[in-house]
């Protein structure tokens, strides 16, 4: 496949005002992603994209540099505003429109930001349409004539659209009254979204992070940082907490304890609550998944496959074995029996459903998965080190395997994104797995 110059895994994201995260750029993304999508257009009307971001301040001006480019290649856009991500997704799909783009760098800090695209049947582009959109932005840029250009308006009632996607997600004959959730939306996206969402089911809703000043997102709040919503949980007696990312499309929750779950256990649980009325085939990890999950579903008859670590590649999998299911640690779930991408407040409802259903709670729905301890470190690589061939290494993953006798498991992989090695260990006990982090962190990585 040709290399890449532009998009990544997840659309195209950096630090505002560096190469590609500026306006100029986005005036030339936008005009590009025009003149492909408007010859990909089937329909009898023009070809309408829908813009959403979330509330970082940098939002605005590649908001109206996208708006600009789109209109200059004769492309209307229809402009959302703050939406959650798989919110622009489903706006997409369901006004039958020719593209949605979505403005966030998700969890990262409001310094960065991102573009990424989604198609008219609101899943992310093929490859080809992502590489032909990179060719087209290095072509001079050759305006529609007057007549012909895009007109922008804003989409009214953005919000609320989405608002009753969510609740549609969540059983008629089912309700949330009596409960008390704390809802952090990360200063992001659902901010005006996700508490309305669970207080119009019934719920009381405690709502923090909801206060976007175009530079807190997620800034010691949402997803990333769950501890904040323990704290909050047990300061408010509150039955759940419920913990979103800056675009909204990742998931970690708290229950009455402070007790912290992960995208793993909580996947878990849609997937048991889903194979009381339906045929669960399969269920889609990544290399992060905790070895209990993946041993728990092998009792349960279930087939699990693990993917990359990316939302994008766990899509990936379950469309190539056709399953509905499957997420990441750091909670990402998919649920395309819902929404055809990872929905953080769609996943929250799956979970309750599953709470009421079986009228537990959330320890009560996992006391049958045994997690295994995890230890994870990073260690900086030296340039010109291969770490694949490193004997040092070999010798040493060989030893800790060997410790293991096939009660856990040892992740070696480069980061993507600077010069370090992850390393992790993960057993039975814990003891084992700090023992087999520390045979590998004494590794000589400094030397071949």
């Amino acid at each position: 496949m040709t290399t890449r110059k532009y998009f990544g895994t997840d659309g195209i994201r950096g630090e505002v005002g560096g190469p590609v995260i500026n306006p100029e750029f986005a005036l030339r993304l936008g005009y590009a992603a025009g003149k492909v999508l408007a010859a990909e257009h089937k329909g009898t009307g023009r070809p309408t994209v829908v813009i959403g971001k979330d509330t970082r301040i940098s939002g605005y001006m590649l908001e109206s540099s996208l708006e600009a480019g789109l209109s200059a290649a004769g492309i209307d856009v229809l402009l959302a505003g703050p939406v959650p991500t798989p919110a622009v997704a489903y706006l997409t799909r369901t006004l039958r429109l020719t593209a949605g783009i979505v403005i966030s760098a998700s969890h990262n800090p409001f310094y960065d930001n991102g573009i990424k695209f989604f198609s008219a049947q609101g899943t992310k582009l093929p490859d080809e349409l992502e590489l032909e959109i990179e060719s087209a932005i290095e072509q001079p840029m050759q305006w529609v004539r007057s007549e012909a250009l895009g007109r922008a308006r804003r989409l009214q009632d953005s919000a609320g659209r989405y608002i009753e996607f969510c609740k549609s997600s969540f059983p008629n004959e089912l309700d949330l009254d009596g409960l008390r959730i704390v809802v952090d939306a990360a200063h992001g996206a659902a901010y005006n979204i996700a508490p309305h969402v669970f207080r119009e089911l019934g719920a009381e809703v405690i709502a923090i992070g909801v206060q976007p000043d175009g530079f807190n997102i997620n800034h010691e709040v949402g997803a990333t940082y769950p501890e904040r919503l323990a704290e909050a949980v047990k300061a408010h007696s509150a039955d759940l907490g419920i913990a979103l990312d800056g675009d909204a499309d990742r998931l970690q929750m708290v229950d009455a304890d402070g007790r912290i779950y992960n995208g793993d256990e909580l996947l878990y649980v849609i997937v048991q609550d889903r194979m009381l009325t339906h045929d669960v085939k399969g269920v889609a990890g990544t290399l992060m998944t905790n070895l209990g999950l993946e041993k728990r579903f092998q009792e349960l008859g279930v087939a699990f496959e693990r993917a990359k670590v990316g939302d994008r590649y766990v899509l990936e999998l379950i469309q190539q074995r056709g399953w509905l299911y499957g997420g990441e640690s750091s909670g990402h779930l998919l649920c395309l029996d819902w929404h055809t991408t990872g929905d953080g407040i769609i996943a929250a409802l799956q979970v309750l459903t599953a709470m009421r259903h079986g009228k537990c709670s959330l320890s009560e729905l996992v006391r049958d998965l045994k997690m295994y301890p995890q230890i994870m470190k990073n260690v900086p690589l030296q340039p010109g080190i291969d770490w694949q061939s490193h004997p040092g290494l070999q010798s040493a993953t060989a030893q800790v395997e060997a410790d293991l006798q096939g009660k856990g498991r040892v992740l070696i992989r480069a980061s993507g994104t600077e010069p370090k090695l992850r390393i992790m260990v993960e057993a039975e006990d814990f003891e084992l797995a700090q023992s087999g982090i520390e045979k590998l962190l004494a590794v000589d990585f400094t030397k071949q």
